[in-house]
């Protein structure tokens, strides 16, 4: 059968081996029709040739031209070298026929919009693949920032933050349990890890620092919203009796710490070395019942919880001696391991060091009822999740070589002789790595330099980096990409590949809305000073193609918080002022700015009241600053009200879970330095109803009328009908 494949439009020599979004028609492989061929020879047997070598994931940059140049010589000798060993390319012969068949028989191809996925077919093949992606991610840009892992379908107002009314045994007969606040997420029925969780009997708070990445050495990784914590390991876990509010005790301490997830009669424990389940059916004897271990080089890097699942991303980096299958994880000693067959990467070799896992694992038992897994750049990643799929995403930069041969042949040509161009070139279609070019290339430069006067020279470098500048400016959305990465919750497969310009912020940055996902990015703002960036927001389809775009939201500027509410987007850019953007969305295709608004500071998180009303957190002036915009007219966005707290920090500025709202009694909690603070938002005004000074608040929940501040050492409640403090409970 026929193996249908994209073969890469060559725009620029800068984006030979770049991430482009156009694409020709797709070429056709047939394998059935493989026959030997020899290098300068053309035609349709060529032609088939090619499109077979870049469906078994040996890349020739032009496609499948029909013409045997130097582009599939050396996609032959890296078919050759996979198997045989060294080869010149020049020839194709009968033996390398039969193993480009046997390379292609049973390959699993997915269709992507920038670039096909498909699985490895052998170790060696995973060996091969991973030595020339690392030769190329070894001299590729690196971003900043961490991971956050992200709940998918945006549902407006309080609803998606609150469970619904509920009974649940209590402490005391007396005291029946009507409502009780779930951790802030992004959508209703995927929970996400933190330090404080509540089931209405208990309050389960862990002293650690929220969401990191844990290393099987214990290694740990902040994201790009929280700070690093170095010192977990003197932190503990406690369950405390919540309910009745006089009879507050603490039931266990457990040793171990980290973020936390409840699922019925399950805690679990993300903490150093793993994840440990307990079971706190009795939550005076709590019992360990399983423990996920990483394995290797293999770091957690994030966890949903829906339906009693939990859905865990784990990364593992790839060594030069590393092969499939992989063994990211341990149940109990016994090593959970991922086929070869079972990961999947771009057929085209792009910069990779890492594979990402994604585990569906019984919260109850703690085993792995289904796992997938994939190639990528494991520097900087989003991982977020919908009810439907599982969306992660990487970077994907250009060499310094593809950008300064791409300048120098496409921007430079009345400064240089053509005999350096044809080298240049020619240094382009060698198969060695960016690094070895880059080395090449500055060789070729300082000759050619050698050769002026010192007048020319100076006038040439002058120039060069003017128009390199330039170059990167006016190229900036070829040259800074996201590749994003799409599992189907349904079966575990890898469903789709797609990439936009940029980088997106956070979880929030991503969110899928009637079959389409709508992504926030920020252009340039790992290659370029800030006065070059640009800020995007992209529609892609259900096979990630983009669909539609609205560029260039605050030029100049960078995205600090988006948020996607039904047909209508939100994004945030700040450089001295913080304008505030509503995007109409109704029609996926052709999305447009609506309305902006700009106001002094910024808004770090939003969160919605309603769909027309939003709360911004962020700062102005140095001091914490909320905002209450009414959206209901997308053309004028106002702010109805602000509110400036004495304060120089709040960790709710960049990570909602620290934000709480309880819709019915109209008023949220945040937490700063000096406090805890509790605000009104009723008849659209902002208004600071309770501030409590003595504790240094992390989180607060809510178990029926009662607000409970949960901090390092004691827990405050508060009467929520009079705003009274009437516990103050030490641990």
């Amino acid at each position: 059968m026929n193996i249908k494949i994209k073969n890469i439009l060559l725009i620029a020599a800068v984006l030979l081996s770049g991430f482009g979004f156009a694409s020709v028609k797709a070429a056709e492989c047939d394998p059935a029709a493989l026959g030997a061929a020899n290098a300068y020879q053309q035609g349709s047997a060529v032609k088939n040739m090619q499109s077979c070598l870049i469906a078994a994931g040996y890349g020739i940059s032009a496609g499948a031209t029909g013409y045997y140049g130097g582009q599939t010589v050396a996609a032959v000798k890296s078919f050759y070298a996979s198997w045989y060993g060294a080869w010149d390319g020049l020839r194709f012969g009968s033996q390398g026929v039969v193993n480009l068949k046997n390379s292609l028989g049973g390959v699993s191809v997915v269709p992507g919009a920038a670039d096909n996925f498909k699985t490895f077919a052998t170790a060696a093949d995973f060996q091969n693949y991973f030595k020339k992606a690392g030769q190329e991610s070894n001299y590729y840009g690196r971003g900043s920032g961490g991971v956050a892992m992200t709940a998918g379908v945006s549902k407006s107002g309080a609803e998606s933050m609150v469970s619904d009314t509920f009974v649940v045994p209590s402490a005391s007969a007396n005291v029946s349990i009507d409502r009780t606040s779930v951790t802030n997420v992004q959508v209703a029925g995927i929970d996400e890890p933190d330090i404080v969780k509540t089931d209405g009997k208990e309050i389960y708070y862990s002293g650690s620092s929220p969401i990191y990445w844990w290393g099987a050495g214990g290694g740990i990784s902040a994201t790009s919203n929280v700070a690093r914590c170095y010192d977990c390991q003197s932190s503990a876990t406690k369950i405390v009796k919540a309910m009745p509010v006089a009879g507050m005790a603490v039931d266990s301490t457990l040793e171990k710490s980290g973020d936390l997830l409840v699922s019925g009669n399950i805690l679990a424990i993300f903490g150093d070395g793993g994840v440990t389940g307990y079971d706190v059916t009795n939550p005076k004897n709590a019992v360990q019942k399983w423990n996920i271990k990483p394995e290797g080089n293999t770091y957690i890097i994030g966890s949903r919880l829906r339906a009693g699942k939990i859905y865990m991303v784990a990364k593992t980096m790839v060594g030069a001696a590393d092969v499939c299958p992989i063994k990211p994880l341990s149940i109990g000693g016994a090593g959970v391991t991922i086929a070869c067959g079972s990961i999947y990467h771009p057929e085209r070799v792009l910069p990779a060091d890492a594979t990402f896992s994604v585990f569906v694992i019984n919260a109850a038992t703690g085993l792995v009822e289904s796992k997938t897994s994939f190639a990528g750049l494991g520097n900087s990643s989003v991982v977020y999740m919908s009810n439907e799929n599982l969306y992660i995403t990487y970077p994907v930069y250009q060499s310094e070589f593809n950008i300064t041969a791409g300048m120098i042949k496409q921007s430079v040509r009345d400064l240089v002789t053509a005999s350096l161009i044809d080298q240049i070139t020619k240094l382009d279609g060698y198969d060695i790595s960016s690094a070895a070019k880059i080395v090449e290339l500055n060789t070729i430069l300082e000759n050619y330099k050698n050769g002026l006067s010192r007048d020319d020279r100076l006038k040439f470098e002058n120039d060069m980096q003017n128009r390199l500048a330039s170059y990167r400016k006016s190229h900036m959305r070829e040259l800074d990409k996201t590749m994003v990465a799409k599992i189907s919750l349904s079966d575990m497969k890898f469903a789709a590949s797609g990439s936009v310009p940029g980088q997106p912020l956070n979880q929030f940055s991503l969110d899928e809305y009637n079959g389409n996902l709508r992504i926030a990015t920020t252009i340039g703002g790992q290659w370029f000073m800030r006065s070059e960036t640009a800020n995007d927001v992209y529609v892609m389809d259900g096979g990630l193609n983009v669909i539609g775009s609205v560029r260039d939201l605050g030029k100049t500027e960078k995205i600090y918080s988006a948020r996607f509410i039904e047909d209508k987007g939100y994004v945030v850019t700040f450089r001295q002022t913080d304008p505030f953007y509503v995007i109409d969305l109704a029609n996926p295709r052709d999305p447009r700015l609506a309305g902006e608004l700009k106001i002094p500071g910024y808004s770090g998180y939003l969160h919605p009241v309603t769909k027309d009303k939003i709360i911004g957190v962020g700062m102005e002036n140095s001091n914490v600053k909320i905002s209450y915009f009414n959206v209901s007219d997308p053309a004028n966005p106002i702010e109805m009200d602000k509110y400036s707290l004495k304060e120089y920090w709040s960790e709710a500025v960049n990570n909602h879970h620290a934000f709480l709202m309880d819709s019915k009694h109209g008023i949220f909690f945040m937490p700063g330095g000096s406090g805890g603070y509790v605000f009104s938002y009723k008849n659209d005004r902002l208004s600071l109803i309770k501030a409590v000074s003595d504790i240094n608040p992390k989180r607060a929940v809510y178990i029926n009328d009662y607000l409970y501040m949960v901090g390092d050492s004691k827990i405050s409640v508060l009467d929520e009908n009079t705003w009274q403090k009437i516990k103050e409970f030490e641990f």
